[in-house]
């Protein structure tokens, strides 16, 4: 049942991906020079969206969170990676995925560096492990967890920054 329940989560997300027009390569590069906000908006909305999903979700006891590690150096490193290869690219993971569904093939080439650094990192991550990876570890921690706030409060300013964001957006675009 999980399997059926996250093949028709990702489906939908395609189609919301393909509505939204995130696929189009003019439209990622646009984010990136900041020059179109389609994208910002999609990803505001999808992560406030699944904020709340998944916290009504927990307390409903319909799953249960598995926190990694708060490595921040690694992490700061991998978002580096990340957002270099979508600055070279014109496309992230998922977008990339849903523009060869579309028919781009072009496209096919991102993937294929996507699963080629994937197995690079995968061969090579015992090498990093021991020093490395445990750079600046907070260990499994939480947002709530640091601050000592609410979950939904923490969520409620989410909202309200990406609403205040929509609206400058808006004006500058």
């Amino acid at each position: 049942m999980e399997l059926i329940l996250g093949l028709a989560t990702g489906v939908v997300f395609g189609i919301l991906l393909q509505k939204a027009e995130v696929l189009r390569f003019d439209k990622q590069v646009g984010f990136m020079l900041f020059k179109d906000a389609t994208i910002l908006r999609f990803m505001l909305s999808a992560i406030v969206v699944g904020a709340v999903g998944l916290r009504i979700c927990a307390e409903l006891g319909m799953l249960e969170f598995k926190i990694k590690d708060a490595a921040l150096v690694p992490v700061a490193l991998g978002g580096l990676i990340f957002g270099a290869g979508w600055a070279v690219a014109g496309y992230c993971p998922g977008t990339a995925i849903g523009a060869l569904g579309e028919g781009r093939l072009h496209a096919f080439w991102v993937i294929l560096g996507m699963i080629t650094g994937a197995g690079i990192y995968a061969e090579s991550r015992h090498l990093l492990r021991w020093k490395f990876l445990k750079l600046y570890d907070y260990g499994p921690v939480t947002l709530p967890q640091i601050t000592a706030l609410a979950p939904w409060l923490i969520i409620t300013v989410l909202a309200a920054v990406a609403i205040i964001l929509f609206v400058v957006i808006a004006k500058k675009l």
